[in-house]
């Protein structure tokens, strides 16, 4: 299922559900992703600054992956 992200707290509520619902503590979801236990709580709290790299790895780890929708497509209209 899709969620609409606007905002750096809304994708924190939706990584912070995913997390819960795989049943999954923040060490062990930075472990999976590679990342740091601080950047997890910091991504959950929604925190505006956070590294995109890191948000990626932690979709992934959490089964997700990153879409935008609205845009042009590359190649589209160039």
């Amino acid at each position: 299922m899709a969620s609409r992200i606007q905002t750096p707290e809304s994708l924190g509520q939706v990584v912070r559900a995913a997390r819960k619902q795989l049943k999954l503590t923040q060490p062990q979801l930075a472990l999976a992703a590679g990342v740091g236990v601080r950047f997890i709580v910091d991504l959950e709290a929604g925190k505006p600054t956070v590294r995109l790299e890191n948000v990626l790895r932690v979709l992934q780890a959490l089964g997700g992956e990153l879409q935008v929708d609205g845009l042009p497509t590359p190649g589209e209209g160039a």
